[in-house]
């Protein structure tokens, strides 16, 4: 199964959980609008701070004063905790959906103001390192770009699964990294397939519909007033639901990687989305509450196994032990 199948797979399958709770997908929506009002809000005393440090400035590059990178920053922190919020009200939604339970909006945004001081710490420690990564990027040229990007890799792959372990487990941010890496190595191959392959279909809708933006143009630009209101109404939808169902297929990663049932995702689908590599061993819950969650495959020998069955109780022949297969006497 390639990526791209394998990512419309799990695209089915987080549909199938989300459909029933079509209404959880306002969470992002009022999430990309709360963003788009702390950019305003925030970004237009930045350029006004700003435009006033450069008056005089002519033929160099824009200075920024500290007080408008203070406002820059704090602006990027809100921005980045309240898309975290959002995110981890639809985990705790997802995640009571594959429990078996009936998920609301209020319900998830309960569950994520419960841990809403974790949020905000995880949000501030993750603003900070994407901030730092930034900054090797800019002062190092093409050394801090190649740098900028593997340090910015790593960091998204290891915490990819922190917000589930924050809301789920009620763990702290150092936790939550430890508990993400580790479950992230136990399902390692392929586990992060399905949300590269999520953003790559998102990729594909907005070079479809920039296609019809075009084709409509080229046709009479007089089509452009009608096309491109509905071109950019699409594709802000089209970011809404991927963004949900990415979430879900977050939440389903971290119960499978924690041994824990995924439902609405059948075991075909899982075991071709996550291939584990070779010295992987089953998952077992990290905490005595989710013993009644894990379902303990039965134990079977291996076929080929190098350990020798043991002797048995009686067997016809010589009883001197020196006779006996070396295998058995070690």
């Amino acid at each position: 199964m390639g990526r791209i199948d394998k990512a419309i797979e799990l695209l089915k399958a987080s549909w199938g959980v989300l459909r029933n709770d079509k209404e959880l997908l306002v969470l992002p929506a009022i999430s990309g609008f709360c963003a788009l009002l702390v950019i305003a809000s925030f970004g237009y005393p930045v350029v006004q701070m700003t435009l006033a440090a450069n008056e005089n400035v002519v033929g160099e590059e824009l200075s920024f004063p500290p007080s408008a990178m203070i406002l820059a920053g704090l602006g990027y922190l809100l921005i980045t905790f309240i898309g975290m919020f959002f995110n981890s009200a639809l985990i705790h939604a997802a995640n009571d959906r594959m429990e078996g339970r009936d998920p609301t909006i209020g319900t998830a945004l309960a569950g994520a103001w419960q841990r809403v001081g974790r949020i905000f710490v995880w949000a501030l420690v993750a603003s900070t390192v994407s901030l730092a990564i930034r900054q090797l990027q800019e002062r190092l040229g093409i050394l801090g770009r190649i740098l900028a990007f593997l340090a910015g890799t790593a960091w998204a792959v290891v915490t990819f699964l922190v917000l589930p372990v924050t809301i789920i487990e009620d763990r702290g941010p150092i936790e939550s990294v430890q508990r993400s890496a580790s479950l992230l190595k136990r399902s390692w191959g392929e586990g992060l397939a399905g949300h590269v392959g999520l953003g790559i279909i998102n990729v594909l809708v907005f070079v479809f519909l920039a296609m019809i933006v075009v084709l409509a143009a080229l046709a009479s630009p007089a089509l452009l007033y009608g096309v491109v209101p509905l071109a950019i109404l699409s594709f802000v939808i089209s970011i809404i639901v991927m963004s949900a169902l990415s979430v879900v297929f977050q939440t389903a990663l971290y119960r499978h990687a924690s041994g824990l049932a995924v439902q609405g995702f059948d075991n075909r689908l899982m075991a071709h989305a996550f291939t584990h590599g070779k010295n992987y061993s089953p998952p077992r819950p990290s905490r005595p509450s989710d013993l009644r969650h894990h379902a303990q495959a039965p134990s079977v020998a291996p076929v080929n196994s190098a350990t020798p069955p043991p002797p048995p109780a009686s067997f016809e022949g010589p009883q001197d032990w020196s006779q006996l297969p070396d295998e058995w006497t070690k």
